[in-house]
């Protein structure tokens, strides 16, 4: 059977009048008269071979088949236009990667506001804990994580990586088992985070311990995870005592979800994050993202509270 090529017009026209479910305010919509609609819907329907719309009690309903033309044609309209919008430049998109912690506890819940203040910029995250090459995938900037032992490299600071003993208040406040210092972790579930940082194994409490000289702890159980969504999510529900991280986990620690108990002594720097930029003169967009960017990492640098 030979596919019928339809028109984009009639397409258009039958769209709006299926979203009204009305030929009258589709015609407004359009700009067109009532009569251009019903002649546009009735050759889309001799060309198809069905009826689209009937009549009932004088309200226009879909058919079946125009109920599966409209869900169709609503999809495919959405992504012309859009697509329309992007290249003629309406919308900008730009392009940022980051790891996989630090996109969905820190970026990703405070990207609304970047919305409000640059509806014409579309963002693109790509959260990845790889080194991508920002040219070859085309990615516009990147927050990179850079270790200690890495050293100097290329970007900006944007904010120190710390780690600290997190829990909820009720377990650092038991009365059977208080944290009040590292002497009182071997008392406790230890929720570990284990990942692969510049291709080297990572242990959160591990790096944790090494940082602060502390050694010989053993918890009386742990708990290992290999996302830190997970880590949250089981210290949250009081599981036992993760390694935090800032500026990661600052909503948790201003909200009182999640306490410090160890307050400043239990803060260990193991590295920063840098802003990264692609070769080449950054676009008015991205450096909007780029200034959105260092706001909020100023206003991330107040210390975890107790």
């Amino acid at each position: 059977m030979n596919r019928p090529r339809l028109s984009l017009d009639l397409l258009r026209g039958f769209h709006a009048a299926a979203r009204h479910l009305s030929f009258t305010r589709a015609a407004q919509e359009l700009c067109v008269t009532q009569s251009a609609i019903s002649r546009e819907v009735r050759t889309l329907e001799e060309q198809l071979g069905s009826a689209l719309f009937r009549r009932v009690n004088r309200a226009l309903q879909l058919t079946r088949a125009g109920q599966d033309l409209y869900g169709a044609v609503d999809e495919a309209l959405g992504l012309i236009d859009a697509a329309a919008v992007r290249v003629a430049g309406a919308v900008r998109t730009v392009s940022m990667t980051t790891t996989v912690a630090l996109a969905s506890t820190w970026l990703v819940p405070r990207l609304p506001r970047f919305t409000r203040q640059h509806p014409e910029i579309d963002l693109r995250l790509v959260a990845s804990n790889d080194m991508l090459d920002l040219d070859r995938e085309r990615i516009d900037l990147a927050v990179r994580y850079r270790p200690p032992w890495v050293g100097s490299g290329p970007g900006e600071k944007l904010f120190d990586y710390q780690q600290f003993p997190v829990c909820i208040p009720e377990v650092a406040t038991d009365p059977m088992r208080p944290l009040r210092s590292a002497s009182d972790l071997p008392l406790h579930v230890l929720l570990e985070f284990e990942n692969m940082v510049y291709g080297k194994p990572w242990y959160d409490w591990r790096t944790w311990f090494e940082a602060k000289g502390i050694r010989g702890v053993r918890p009386s159980h742990t708990l290992t995870f290999s996302h830190y969504d997970q880590v949250i999510d089981a210290v949250l529900k009081g599981s036992g005592v993760a390694v935090g991280k800032r500026p990661h986990l600052l909503a948790h620690l201003r909200n009182g979800s999640l306490v410090a108990p160890l307050g400043e002594d239990g803060i260990a720097t193991v590295g920063a994050f840098y802003l990264e930029l692609a070769t080449g003169t950054p676009s008015d967009s991205v450096e909007a993202l780029v200034a959105w960017l260092q706001a909020e990492a100023r206003d991330s640098s107040h210390p975890p509270k107790n």
